[in-house]
């Protein structure tokens, strides 16, 4: 299994390094993501300039691919053939505040894994509740076990052609 992680909150998020760290249980993880923070970016492709990928290491040391492109050039680079291997899952996240109702339309981490659905991998989007009055650094670890376990469960059961998950 050969799973694409991916955020809108850019290469450096704490939230992209957690996700990436539980889904290497599940497969080999691919980590390529933007250079920079394109939130509430909804569903963007660069048409009319090249898009830039550089090398980069995350936290733990394990390589990843960083583009000056919004999150959705970033699995269309991914299932273009960035990559050496084909991608089987595209999972997006972990972003620091949930996504729902109205917001799912302007989320680059949904609109991530939306991506992969239209390029016919299956897509899922990973977001943290945080409420209001929370302040300080999030701890991303509990929704990072949260989505190891459905992604597990989709993997193993499978999910439909043409559904996204949104967690």
């Amino acid at each position: 299994m050969h799973i694409l992680v991916t955020n809108d909150d850019g290469i450096a998020a704490p939230g992209l390094f957690a996700l990436a760290q539980a889904m290497r249980a599940l497969g080999t993880v691919s980590v390529v993501a933007p250079d920079r923070n394109w939130s509430a970016s909804g569903h963007v492709k660069t048409l009319e300039r090249p898009l830039r990928v550089k090398e980069t290491l995350l936290p733990d040391g394990s390589h990843a691919l960083a583009s000056d492109g919004a999150p959705s050039d970033c699995v269309a680079l991914a299932l273009l053939g960035l990559l050496p291997e084909p991608v089987d899952l595209v999972v997006s996240g972990i972003n620091p505040n949930e996504n729902v109702g109205h917001d799912v339309t302007y989320s680059g981490t949904v609109t991530a894994a939306m991506e992969a659905v239209i390029g016919g991998i299956p897509g899922v989007a990973v977001s943290l509740y945080r409420s209001e009055d929370q302040r300080g650094v999030l701890d991303y670890a509990p929704a990072a076990r949260i989505a190891r376990r459905i992604v597990q469960a989709g993997i193993t059961y499978g999910l439909p052609k043409g559904v996204l998950l949104n967690i």
